[in-house]
């Protein structure tokens, strides 16, 4: 589920191009915002400025997941997860809003709402969250 597109946040093109970010060889997470998260594609905040606003771990089956990105193609360059994270709620479940790609270091890639509409999703105890990219992938460049 990833139910808006995903939208790099504006410091996500500089990283690209400067060469902060190796899109094939970073160590990638996808982590969820919690339903008080608030994220724009004018976001410049390395994740450590929105991390307060993450799905609360204790009891609730969540944890940010390392995700792998892989890059097919030479024009369009078609960057995709390799495997799509996938969260069972446990004793308490959750609540998200939104989904953050963002390297270990704490830049922030891009950023997709679980809702078309940017409202929150509820994860019960016992059921499970995939969060998948487009079939297109996470992003193109050409």
């Amino acid at each position: 589920m990833a139910a808006g597109s995903w939208q790099f946040v504006a410091s996500a093109r500089r990283n690209l191009i400067n060469g902060t970010f190796d899109i094939d060889s970073d160590t990638w997470f996808m982590s969820l915002l919690a339903s008080t998260g608030v994220m724009a594609a004018s976001t410049n905040d390395p994740f450590t400025g929105v991390s307060a606003q993450e799905v609360a771990t204790a009891s609730t089956g969540y944890a940010s997941a390392a995700v792998n990105l892989l890059m097919t193609g030479t024009n369009p360059v078609t960057v995709d997860i390799s495997t799509d994270p996938v969260w069972t709620a446990t004793t308490n479940g959750f609540t998200a809003r939104y989904a953050v790609i963002h390297e270990s270091g704490g830049n922030i890639l891009c950023y997709a709402p679980l809702e078309s509409n940017s409202t929150d999703v509820i994860i019960t105890t016992g059921n499970t969250l995939t969060v998948a990219a487009a079939s297109s992938g996470v992003f193109s460049l050409s």
